[in-house]
């Protein structure tokens, strides 16, 4: 299972957004997936039909050892598992203050369920220095910066890309045992100048560690989360779906064992996964 954490020192970039998509596109083709929201706000799992004050899937008692990950499993529409985050998260962090190495509960609540998936993508919450970020920066193996392409979008970016490598150093993951640290631009309208102008020099700060593929910004992204959907089980032929399928295809293709055989719906049944069926509206 390869560990993918979505994240950024601030919150309006489209982390979420990215997220639940790219879960979905995974999935799409495919792969076996698992979306952790990790942010007490719990949009994620708000955006994929569930209320995260309501639900009784507490994240927090996984994290703190109380039961297992995988008795709490979702399923969520276009054919992922979803672990569902929520208010809860905020009484871990107040516990985890008080803990001894409670950056690593994260980590230890997902091995049991490294066999069941191909990927896991975390939502984090938008500050960098908080447990449940380090809990992520601790158990991932690619940390995804996600970046909207705005004003100031690249000085922002340098900037938390060093707060994001500092903050893994302070957890001993450095040199040889550190995560690759990846940038996926977002929020991007290429019918303005200053868009394409912020994406080019995206490209020559970043060189490979900005993926080729940028998110459009697109009304049914927008739509599709009111519905609770992943964007392609609303409109699997609008450009912002297409991004997304492109995004998982640049991923799949520079992740570890990319040789195996693309899976169809009906080879995904045979190996266990969900597949849940869900109304379009």
């Amino acid at each position: 299972m390869h560990i993918l954490a979505l994240a950024n020192q601030k919150g309006g970039c489209g982390k979420t957004t990215a997220a639940i998509n790219l879960a979905a596109a995974l999935a799409a083709h495919g792969e076996r997936v698992l979306l952790v929201d990790l942010d007490p706000q719990g949009h994620a799992t708000l955006g994929l039909g569930h209320d995260p004050a309501a639900t009784s899937a507490r994240l927090d008692t996984v994290l703190l050892g109380h039961e297992p990950a995988a008795a709490l499993l979702l399923e969520a529409p276009g054919s992922f598992t979803l672990l569902a985050g929520g208010p809860c998260l905020a009484e871990f962090e107040a516990r985890a203050e008080q803990g001894i190495d409670a950056s690593a509960a994260l980590a230890r609540a997902l091995a049991p369920l490294a066999e069941r998936y191909d990927w896991c993508v975390l939502d984090c919450p938008p500050r960098a220095d908080g447990v449940l970020t380090l809990n992520a920066l601790r158990a991932c193996d690619t940390v995804l910066l996600v970046v909207e392409t705005g004003a100031f979008a690249l000085q922002g970016a340098l900037r938390a890309r060093e707060i994001f490598r500092a903050a893994l150093e302070s957890l001993g993951r450095s040199a040889a045992n550190a995560p690759r640290l990846r940038v996926l631009a977002t929020l991007f309208d290429r019918r303005t100048r200053f868009a394409r102008e912020v994406l080019v020099a995206m490209h020559a700060r970043f060189g490979a560690d900005l993926f080729d593929t940028a998110i459009r910004s697109h009304v049914r992204l927008r739509e599709a989360a009111a519905w609770g959907l992943p964007v392609r089980e609303l409109d699997a032929s609008c450009p912002a779906a297409e991004d997304f399928d492109h995004l998982a295809a640049e991923l799949l293709e520079r992740a570890p064992g990319a040789a195996r055989a693309v899976l169809t719906p009906r080879r995904r049944r045979r190996r266990g996964a969900v597949v849940p069926r869900v109304d379009k509206p």
